[in-house]
């Protein structure tokens, strides 16, 4: 189901978003100080292009702990991304999920574009896997939460 999925997404929206990301990717390259923002920019454009059976989680929950990414200096590199480029795909995303809900048969294609067009806000500090590993790291960190609160 997942294959199917993936192929009418990426014949009907995902090709063109997926490709708005690496263009936004690519001009963040060329100006050298947006390299963070520009390897973002391809994960999250492979990601719209095959976005089901995968998941966007946060780099701290799946790994256990902070890196540059996920900390102050994330925060702030999430503030000038939507400034420059996170808003504008946003709104893509935003349009893409209306035409798709237009039809009966678009809803759970709508509803990934909304999913992707929060992560177009705050894409730095977040990892793409695959949805049984994002399911293990909630898991794994809700079960280290209860943990806590039992001591």
């Amino acid at each position: 189901m997942r294959l199917l999925g993936n192929i009418i997404w990426f014949l009907f929206g995902g090709v063109i978003m997926g490709i708005g990301w690496w263009l936004w990717g690519l001009l963040a390259f060329i100006s050298i100080i947006g390299i963070p923002w520009g390897k973002a920019c391809f994960v999250f454009g492979k990601f719209c292009f095959w976005p089901f059976g995968r998941e966007a989680v946060d780099r701290k929950e799946l790994t256990g702990k902070d890196d540059i990414g996920t900390g102050a200096l994330g925060l702030i590199g999430n503030i000038i991304w939507i400034v420059f480029g996170g808003v504008w795909l946003a709104i893509g995303h935003v349009f893409a999920a209306i035409a798709c809900a237009i039809t009966i048969i678009g809803i759970p294609f709508a509803l990934q574009h909304i999913k992707l067009a929060m992560f177009a806000l705050f894409p730095i500090g977040k990892a793409v896997v695959e949805k049984e590993v994002a399911a293990a790291a909630h898991l794994s960190n809700a079960q280290a939460t209860v943990d806590k609160l039992r001591q």
